[in-house]
Formats: structure tokens, C-alpha cells, sequence
């Protein structure tokens, strides 16, 4: 792989000339090019499989559509990679997209990861339990599921017919007496002996079973054994295997579509409108719906379906492994190149196909109904959510509707453990991906000192944003700043905006008045009296939900790093011991108090601790004396 550098040549050139001085310097091979403003920020991310014959495409008036004459026209400079194969170019491109941003691409704006079902291998009594993330745990994991409520009801139900443990490994060992699941029919109770290895794990091997899609022999099997209770007149047990019966039944009913010519596949498909997008997947494994979710792409609206699908295709698929089958709504362009390259990052085969009758078409067509019936409810939403933003322009004065709100507030118990929070909200609602907060660091601040505290919190804020984005070009900067009290926190907001020399971002404080009650809010601004709406205005409520949505924020965050102070120890200081070894060590003397008294062969003594370790540990607690 090769990178050109750009030149600096005819740097004022823009558009078709400038994007023809590049063709002598490129020949045939596949690679990646990125087209660049006058500022060196990417406009557009492509692929090629012949660099020279794409960019020559761009070189020249055609039929492009407004968005490509737009992007060529603001091209000041470009950059190229080569590749080895055009498989290889395809998975760079979605690689950059994701990095960059770029203007005139389509973009995946949400990246959430999806949670799966994991039976842990690790023990006698395997766990079952939900799981996100990085699959570095041994076991078996089945997913992704849609949500995660989709996995704690499947769970939950699964629990009830197949009896498997979900506390952790440190909690089983622990215990002396069942746990309340065991009393509620939840757990076999494996933790005291309840239930023998063999039976466990026969448990455990239904349950692999079911989440695998072979539903059938475990009811059958149910079903005999139920019958062989009744006979013996056990019917407390036939009671039991009954309720396991329906709670199997419940999960499969409560999946909808369980289709039975399709073992594992994602169904994607597309709907625009009004110049958005929307792109439901529904997750099939094991011949089950395991849930469906949304997503919005951003689009300019002239692209093309094949497009916007392959751009999806591509990018959703970039940290996430491919199924066996994709069943879409629409063709790609490159059908072939994407199934190659999905196939290169699953190790095995995966299929595209966009079906036209059959079970597969009409799991294709409900999912298109579903995103042409999301799309709707969030056009209609954001006309609504754009009303308020008008609204609130005019209630604050300001120039436009804003696009950025950021919201402010801080959370403490006397002083201690203060964080500070901002959350963000625009056009699309709360943007979550924007929350940010920021651990109190100022040693000059007093305890419970909130004015101070929020200075600090916006000093940082706005130091970091004019360094980053001085230009104000990147959609970081806000068009309106709500802070979470009255005269006195815009006083200490607005010393800081001057200080810093940012004059022109408005400010509003919200403060609860003088029964401080919910709906009688006065704002404050500075320089000006403070004034109130009406107490079923709209736009009244929808500042209540900003700051309220600011104080959930911020307690949540005051409580983790609470619970995380709880649980710290002087062993947290000591250089080399981890979470294991600190673990070993307070399960070996009790208390982190009992460590720093004892002597070294003691230390020594523990298991997982090593020699030069010991001294280490002795040493921490002992150096001086």
C-alpha cells in the first residue's frame, strides 16, 4: 500500500482543473482517493478499481448530480492510496469513513454494539448471562441480540426452563444457602449441591440447544418426562416441568417471525423519504428473531438506493462480524467485491441476496414496512422538535434556531466525589454520543463551591474547543449554553467566556424561582432581568426536560465515581497489584488494613504473589520505618 502526498502546486486551482492535474501522476491500480477543501478537510472518501479512470471521471462536466458538483467544485486538493486488490480498497474506505466523517459520504451516525448471550466454559457450573463487547471470555455466545431488553427476556424466561446459574463465579463459590432465585424456580441451586454436575450440565446442553434454533427435541423431551412424573404420581415435579414447558413456549411466541428456511441471516432494508433515510435490520439466528433495530444514515438525497445501501452495508459490518446470509432491500453496486470482503472478515462464505418471493421476500418486505413506519414517526417527531428550537429561539433572542444546546450541572455530597456534567441536544433530540463529564479538579476549590466548580468545568470545556476547533467548522460549538441556576452562575460563566475572549456564544440560566417549583423557572441572562413563561408553554417544558435530563446525567456519573471511591484501598497505590491480586490478598488478610501491617513471609504466603512481589507490597507500607 502507497500513499501519494499532495502537492502544493496551483494551490488556488479548485474543482475540474485541479482534480486534472492529478491524472498524470496516478496509473490503474485499485486503491482509495480523498477529496479535500481549501482547509485540508476531507470532503469525500471513495474506492476505485482503476484510481486513474475514476478521478478522470471527475476531471470533466458531466452528468453529476448536485451533490457531486457541489463536492467537485469545493475539491482544492486530493489524496491517494493504492491497494493490492479492490477487495482491499472496499474495507479501507468504510475503515476512513468511519474516521473521517466526510461531508459528501453517507454515514452511519450510530455505532452501538449489540449484546449476545454467553455460556461461560470457565467453570464446573457453567454461567449463563449477557454480554457486549470484545468475545475474550471462553464460552459460547449466541447473538447479537436486537437490544438489551431482548436479552434480559429471553434470559429471564430461559432461566425458568432451563435452571442456570447467573451470579458470578466469587458469588457461587461464597455461598452457604440457595440464593431468592433458587425459591422462585430461577436456579437450580448448583452453588450448595442441589442439582448434580451430570444433571447441570445436561441443563446446560438443552439450553446450547435451544439458543442453536433446535427447539422441538427439548419439548418433546420436556413433554415425556412431565408424563413419566404424572405416572408416578410426582406431581410436584410434573408441576415444575409444566411451567418450563410454557416458559419455552413463551420465549418462541414472544420472538413474532420465527422463520423456518432461514437458519441465519440479517434482513436490512431501506426506506428514503423527504431526503432521509432509514435502515431497519432484523437479526435472525438459529431459525429466531432475536430482534430488529433502526438506523438513520445520513444523506444528501440524491443518492442513488444501491448507494445508500452499500454504504450501510460497509460501514455497519466494519466492527461487527458478518452471518452467513444478508437478505437486503435493495442491490449493490458491487455485490460481488462487498461479499468477498465481508467474506475475508467472517472466514467463511457470506451470501447477499435481495429475494423476490418466498419466506425470505416477505421477511425483506416486514422490514420494510418497519422502517418506512420509523421513518415517519421521526420525520414527525423532528417537524415537532424543530417547532420547540424555533420556540426557544424566540424565548431566549436568539439570531436561529439553535442546532447545539448544551446543558450544564454539577453533583456532589458536601463537597465530595463533585463531577461536573454537559449534555447535548439538537435537531435529532438528545445527542447521548455527545454527553460528556468532567471529574472537579481544582484543589483551590471548596467543598460544595459550585460557582467555583462550574468555572472550572467551562474553562475546560471551552480551552479544549477553542484548541481543537478554533475555526468553529467541526459542529462542536454550541449555539446556546443552559446552566442549571440563576444570576450567580451566569455571573461566574460569563467572567470565564471573557477571559477566554468568546463573546458571542448565548447563555441562559435556569433557576426554579422562588418556591423553587417545577414550572415557576426564572431565567436569567446576563446583563438583563430575569423573566419566566407561561406555565404550559411548550417550550418551558421542553427546557425542564434539558435540565432534568443535565441532573440525571450528572447524579448517575456522581454515583459511579461514589461507588468507585467506595471501593478503593491503599492496595489501589501499590505498583504491580491488580484486581486479581488485590482480590488474593484482602480474601487472605481480611482488610486492606491487615496488608500494610503484615510481615513479609506472610505476604509471601499468598497465593499469586510472588517473592520480589511481597518485598514490593512490604516495602510500600514499611519505607521509612
Amino acid at each position: 500500500m502507497t500513499e501519494t502526498e499532495t502537492d502544493q502546486d496551483g494551490a488556488e486551482m479548485r474543482g475540474y482543473a485541479r482534480i486534472q492535474s492529478y491524472l498524470k501522476t496516478l496509473d490503474s491500480s485499485p486503491g482509495v482517493y480523498r477529496m479535500l477543501d481549501s482547509e485540508s478537510r476531507v470532503l469525500y472518501v471513495g474506492k476505485a478499481r482503476n484510481l486513474k479512470a475514476r478521478v478522470s471521471n471527475y476531471s470533466r462536466p458531466g452528468p453529476h448530480s448536485p451533490r457531486i458538483a457541489r463536492m467537485i467544485s469545493e475539491t482544492a486538493s486530493m489524496m491517494f492510496l493504492t491497494t493490492r486488490t479492490e477487495t482491499e480498497a472496499l474495507l479501507l474506505e468504510q475503515n476512513l469513513i468511519k474516521q473521517l466523517k466526510p461531508r459528501y459520504n453517507v454515514l452511519l451516525r450510530d455505532d452501538k454494539s449489540f449484546p449476545n448471550i454467553l455460556i461461560s466454559r470457565e467453570h464446573a457450573f457453567p454461567q449463563i448471562k449477557k454480554h457486549r463487547g470484545a468475545k475474550k471470555e471462553k464460552g459460547d455466545y449466541y447473538g447479537p441480540f436486537a437490544s438489551a431488553g431482548a436479552v434480559n427476556r429471553t434470559l429471564n424466561q430461559l432461566q425458568k426452563v432451563f435452571l442456570l446459574r447467573n451470579c458470578s463465579d466469587s458469588q457461587f463459590e461464597t455461598r452457604t444457602r440457595p440464593c431468592l432465585l433458587f425459591q422462585i424456580k430461577r436456579c437450580s441451586a448448583p452453588c450448595v449441591g442441589y442439582i448434580s454436575a451430570a444433571d447441570y450440565a445436561q441443563s446446560v446442553s438443552d439450553a446450547a440447544q435451544f439458543l442453536s434454533g433446535r427447539t422441538t427435541k427439548i419439548q418433546e423431551t420436556l413433554a415425556a418426562q412431565m408424563a413419566e412424573a404424572s405416572e408416578a404420581m410426582e406431581f410436584e415435579r410434573a408441576a415444575a416441568l409444566r411451567d418450563r414447558i410454557r416458559a419455552l413456549t413463551q420465549v418462541q411466541s414472544s420472538q413474532g417471525i420465527n422463520p423456518r428456511s432461514t437458519a441465519e441471516a440479517d434482513v436490512i432494508a431501506l426506506h428514503v423519504e423527504n431526503g432521509q433515510a432509514c435502515v431497519q435490520v432484523f437479526f435472525i439466528r438459529a431459525n429466531q428473531n432475536w430482534g430488529n433495530h433502526d438506523f438513520y444514515p445520513r444523506i444528501s438525497g440524491d443518492e442513488d438506493m444501491a448507494e445508500v445501501m452499500e454504504a450501510f452495508v460497509g460501514q455497519f459490518y466494519q466492527t461487527r462480524e458478518p452471518p452467513r446470509m444478508l437478505l437486503l432491500s435493495h442491490g449493490l453496486d458491487n455485490e460481488d467485491l462487498m461479499a468477498d470482503a465481508l467474506a475475508e472478515k467472517a472466514g467463511r462464505k457470506v451470501e447477499i441476496l435481495v429475494p423476490q418471493r418466498g419466506e425470505k421476500a416477505e421477511l425483506v418486505s416486514g422490514a420494510q414496512r418497519n422502517a418506512r413506519e420509523s421513518l415517519g414517526r421521526r420525520m414527525a417527531e423532528g417537524a415537532a422538535q424543530s417547532k420547540l428550537l424555533r420556540g426557544l429561539a424566540e424565548a431566549f433572542d436568539l439570531d436561529a434556531p439553535p442546532r447545539r444546546i448544551e446543558v450544564y450541572d454539577n453533583s456532589h455530597i458536601q463537597g465530595t466525589n463533585a463531577v461536573g456534567a454537559m449534555i447535548v441536544a439538537g435537531p435529532d433530540g438528545f445527542e447521548k454520543g455527545q454527553y460528556r463529564k468532567f471529574n472537579i479538579k481544582g484543589d483551590s476549590i471548596t467543598p460544595g463551591d459550585d460557582f467555583g466548580m462550574m468555572k472550572e468545568v467551562l474553562t475546560r470545556r471551552f480551552q479544549r474547543l477553542l484548541k481543537e476547533d478554533p475555526d468553529r467548522t467541526g459542529g462542536t460549538w454550541p449555539d446556546l449554553l443552559l446552566i442549571d441556576g440563576g444570576a450567580g452562575q451566569v455571573s461566574a460563566v460569563q467572567e470565564i467566556m471573557d477571559e477566554l475572549g468568546v463573546e458571542d456564544v448565548p447563555m441562559v440560566g435556569v433557576a426554579k424561582g422562588v418556591d423553587r417549583d417545577h414550572g415557576k423557572e426564572e431565567f436569567h441572562r446576563p446583563g438583563e432581568r430575569p423573566f419566566a413563561l407561561q406555565r404550559n408553554d411548550p417550550v418551558l417544558y421542553f427546557v425542564q426536560r434539558m435540565r432534568d435530563e443535565a441532573h440525571r446525567f450528572a447524579i448517575g456519573t456522581h454515583r459511579a465515581k461514589r461507588a468507585k471511591a467506595v471501593g478503593a484501598t491503599p492496595l489501589d497505590d501499590v505498583p504491580g497489584v491488580g484486581a486479581t491480586r488485590k482480590r488474593a490478598l484482602l480474601q487472605h488478610f481480611g482488610s486492606a488494613k491487615a496488608v500494610s501491617r503484615a510481615n513479609l513471609s506472610d505476604l509471601k504466603a499468598v497465593e499469586g504473589i510472588s517473592d520480589s512481589m511481597a518485598e514490593t507490597i512490604y516495602n510500600f507500607f514499611h519505607e521509612g520505618g
